[in-house]
């Protein structure tokens, strides 16, 4: 027999049996869209957090207050209490590392934003004017918060586009007065709309000085210290600077100073493991769908072995009758493969219409691997029924021994 008719024999016994085909065919389309479409959301959420990342720039180092490690004793500081990050540590930064174009010290809290009748809670962020230039915010009106001495704040207010729609409604909130908890602000700008952002919704925020922000939750530290460099700025170098100026200040190492491309790397890396797993996880189904055609394959042997028989009595090959077994096998795995290929992209594009803020999309290797994948499963699955098959009598065969 020449190859094209081990093929044809192959593709005839499975269009025979087309119902058994079929069920063999569905356990590898849920298996290939089931690692289709969990590394896609892998994938997505790994482009989902570069992008909120890259919407902030990447040369910016963050410096909170505490040490994150574990020591095993007593934290450092007298009585085990760490050292304030202050305002002077923010302009002492700024003023002693030539690398830094703004050190901005930030303070968060969340307070009761009323105007008139209308009130709602809100975070509040206490920072500087060039918080807008380092987060990219946009003005819908208004100006943002003043250029003003870092330790004096004025009593303005730039509201989120959500806060000043639910205070204001259409109306122009620009020189209003509203209250903050007991303080009286007046609002000076209105942010465009955002939407999130690393987990905190800008539309939702309140944005005042950060003097103003510290008296107002009563603090004498601020939440961070976000240090914007100049570009090119060797980081490593820098944030070995903030460590010596800081202990110099505040006579140990109470605090934590990051770079934004370390904190991106660290979840790309966890969000890469993680999608690796999940798929592995999803491929076991594609194993489960290899078994179910081994058993099919089987049954398929028994049911023909006078047609296996009557092939070997006109002259086929032991590795003929295996090879037709084999390529029936990887038929079937092929063609769910690439049925699943079909449904899970279109799970994906359902999923990208659904959340069109997520940009899923499966990787090029997740789709090559479950293309090699189903046909190696009908392959590496599909040799015992055809070995049995290769070593059936012809006689016996035909004897429906």
């Amino acid at each position: 027999m020449s190859p094209r008719d081990l093929v044809g024999f192959a593709f005839a016994a499975v269009l025979q049996n087309r119902r058994r085909s079929a069920l063999s065919l569905l356990g590898v389309v849920i298996g290939v869209v089931a690692v289709l479409s969990l590394t896609a959301i892998g994938e997505g959420a790994l482009r989902y957090v570069t992008n909120q990342f890259a919407s902030l720039g990447s040369s910016i180092i963050n410096v909170s207050p505490g040490k994150n490690e574990t020591t095993g004793g007593m934290p450092h500081g007298i009585g085990g209490v760490p050292n304030d990050l202050t305002l002077r540590d923010a302009m002492v930064l700024e003023r002693r590392i030539p690398s830094v174009r703004a050190a901005i010290p930030v303070s968060i809290s969340t307070e009761t934003v009323s105007f008139r009748e209308r009130a709602r809670r809100a975070p509040i962020v206490g920072a500087t004017r060039e918080f807008e230039r380092l987060q990219r915010l946009d003005l819908a009106m208004g100006s943002f918060l003043p250029e003003s001495e870092i330790d004096r704040g004025a009593a303005v207010v730039v509201l989120g586009h959500k806060v000043a729609r639910e205070l204001f409604d259409e109306a122009n909130p620009l020189g209003n007065a509203i209250r903050i908890g007991s303080w009286r602000m007046r609002v000076i700008g209105v942010l465009q709309e955002r939407g999130q952002q690393l987990g905190l919704d800008v539309d939702e925020v309140a944005f005042i000085p950060v003097a103003s922000g510290m008296r107002m939750a009563n603090k004498s530290s601020v939440s961070r210290i976000m240090l914007e460099l100049w570009p090119r700025s060797d980081q490593d170098r820098v944030i070995e600077r903030v460590k010596e100026l800081l202990i110099e200040r505040h006579d140990e190492e109470d605090f934590t100073c990051v770079s934004q491309d370390a904190v991106l790397e660290s979840l790309s890396s966890i969000l890469g493991i993680l999608t690796l797993v999940v798929a592995g996880i999803a491929s076991i189904s594609l194993a489960v769908a290899g078994i179910g055609i081994m058993n099919v394959m089987l049954v398929s042997v028994s049911e023909r072995r006078d047609e296996v028989g009557l092939l070997k009595a006109l002259g086929a090959s032991r590795r003929q009758i295996l090879t037709i077994f084999l390529l029936e096998a990887a038929l079937l795995s092929s063609a769910g493969g690439l049925l699943g290929l079909v449904v899970g992209t279109a799970l994906v594009y359902v999923g990208n219409l659904t959340y069109p803020a997520v940009d899923i999309v499966a990787p090029l290797w997740a789709v090559g691997a479950v293309v090699a994948l189903s046909l190696g499963v009908g392959i590496v699955f599909g040799v015992l029924p055809a070995w049995r098959a290769s070593r059936l009598d012809p006689v016996a065969a035909l004897q429906g021994n």
